[in-house]
């Protein structure tokens, strides 16, 4: 089951749940990428991650938001030069090693080919470049609310989530956990979302998160092929014309025939 478009930006832009976890997301987000430190940098967003970037508009080299086609594709940013994309779920518009930082959300869990997606992602990603993913936790409430996105498609566990991007190449860096509160429109939980979520981060043992985070990189070997042989020299090379140890017999040998006339 593929989201749509309209749902999800009804969700983010209309509901007071989705504005709740717009913010909450984006904190976590610019709080692990600083937009300051993005001035060189081409920043990228897959699925329906367009509501996190808008912090890098003003400050990125570059920044995309990438639809896949069984979702649709909405203009975003509104009242700004459009910066969105339709795209083939495992074909982007994008030059190879071409992105800094990739976003990942509403992606995974409702991909056709979850393991060519990943792949695509390693493609683009530059070397040393890093992707966020963002999934529902398979053990959260939010996974089980079909009044969210985060109700659709499968979940994971951080384990699972890492295991997938392994398997493709990439580097796991760090894992965290964000919506501490429950998927409901209630005014106390809106309110103190905020709240929640600082206190989840110390007391995650008791509270379970609805959404796994997880920051990966990419590694890229130094290429190994066929070189030159180095020809290391021993260290009595350096002696030169010295004679090389010989018993002593034979050294007093040599002596009296050098100085016999």
């Amino acid at each position: 089951m593929h989201h749509d478009v309209y749902e999800l930006r009804k969700f983010y832009y209309t509901r007071a749940l989705g504005r709740v976890v717009q913010r909450i997301l984006r904190d976590r987000l610019t709080a692990l990428w600083p937009p300051e430190q993005s001035q060189a940098m081409t920043v990228v967003g897959y699925g329906f991650a367009a509501p996190l970037l808008r912090p890098y508009l003003t400050r990125a080299r570059r920044v995309s938001a990438l639809m896949p086609g069984s979702q649709g594709v909405m203009a975003w940013p509104a009242g700004l030069p459009n910066c969105s994309v339709l795209c083939e779920e495992t074909v982007w518009p994008l030059d190879t090693g071409s992105v800094d930082r990739l976003v990942l959300l509403h992606a995974l869990e409702t991909a056709d080919h979850p393991t060519l997606l990943m792949e695509e992602a390693l493609r683009v990603l530059g070397p040393g470049g890093r992707m966020l993913i963002m999934t529902p936790n398979r053990a959260g409430l939010w996974a089980r609310s079909e009044t969210t996105p985060f109700g659709f498609g499968r979940s994971f566990t951080a384990g699972q989530l890492e295991a997938q991007a392994r398997a493709a190449g990439f580097v796991p860096e760090r894992t965290g956990a964000a919506l501490y509160i429950p998927p409901s429109d209630r005014r106390f939980w809106l309110r103190s979302a905020q709240m929640w979520e600082r206190t989840g981060g110390r007391i995650s043992q008791v509270l379970v998160a609805g959404v796994v985070l997880t920051e990966f990189s990419k590694q890229v070997q130094a290429p190994i092929g066929r070189g030159h042989k180095v020809r290391v020299p021993s260290p009595l090379d350096v002696l030169g014309g010295i004679a090389g140890p010989a018993p002593a017999g034979q050294r007093a040998g040599r002596s009296a025939r050098k100085s016999a006339p």
